[in-house]
């Protein structure tokens, strides 16, 4: 099982940034792509970043290519999420999520672990 515990959530202006931090935690010794995922109310899940285990392949979303970017510090065991120039419609519950594998994936079905979550809200 892997534990994983996302932070960094809160009100933002738009146009403002928030770094977003996920640390995993319980069998961590494999190679595990990782995500970012949100959830606005009344939406569907949807993705939001990807990155593989050696931190070479990336993949955004269009809706935040250019504003985000994704890390890792596979020491750490840890996983970032740099939003910059944020606007009210990134408003969302951001989850980080893991897959057992270490190539990233868009779907959120490929992947098995899932944070609790943290919010993210942008007021105009």
């Amino acid at each position: 099982q892997v534990q994983l515990v996302e932070s960094g959530g809160g009100l933002v202006q738009a146009g403002g940034s928030l770094r977003l931090s996920c640390a995993a935690s319980g069998r961590t010794y494999g190679s595990y792509a990782m995500g970012w995922f949100r959830q606005a109310p009344g939406k569907e899940r949807e993705f939001v970043a990807a990155i593989s285990w050696s931190g070479v392949s990336r993949y955004y979303a269009d809706s935040v290519k250019g504003r985000c970017t994704i890390s890792r510090d596979n020491a750490k065991n840890t996983v970032s999420l740099q939003m910059n120039s944020l606007k009210p419609e990134d408003t969302a519950v951001y989850y980080c999520a893991s897959r057992q594998v270490r190539n990233a994936a868009t779907n959120g079905y490929d992947y098995v672990y899932w944070g609790q979550g943290t919010q993210v809200t942008v007021s105009s």
